[in-house]
């Protein structure tokens, strides 16, 4: 396997977890019968932890969809696996500002994960 498709698994991992702490934490509130239950994720750390959970899964297709295109088009091995790579961390980095509640910081880390997303997907383009 290459480094991008390991990192198509440390993507999933990134936003699992994310809010994979939360619930042995709140053992006391969290109910596994009811693991959707709003009510557990009102405090604001755990608002923002599912917020960033949320958009992980809502960017995970479009990463994993550029990696697939760049690999299966021929791009360059290690075009693929830079941007892969900057990708996660990226993506490390925006949990990191959304937990920590850094508004701004969060948005333009988010665009920097797109634009590599974007540069990623069009790389059978501009690559050869």
């Amino acid at each position: 396997m290459t480094i991008a498709e390991w990192c198509l698994f440390a993507a999933v991992l990134v936003f699992l977890l994310t809010i994979a702490p939360f619930k042995p934490l709140g053992w006391r509130e969290f109910d596994n019968a009811r693991p959707r239950d709003p009510g557990f994720w009102s405090t604001p750390m755990r608002q923002r932890a599912l917020g960033a959970h949320h958009n992980g899964i809502e960017t995970f297709p479009f990463f994993a969809v550029a990696v697939l295109l760049a690999e299966f088009r021929h791009v360059p091995q290690p075009t693929i696996d830079a941007l892969a790579v900057a990708f996660v961390v990226t993506r490390m980095a925006f949990v990191a500002a959304y937990l920590a509640d850094f508004a701004w910081t969060r948005t333009a880390i988010w665009n920097i994960g797109f634009a590599i997303n974007v540069a990623l997907f069009f790389s059978p383009w501009w690559s050869k």
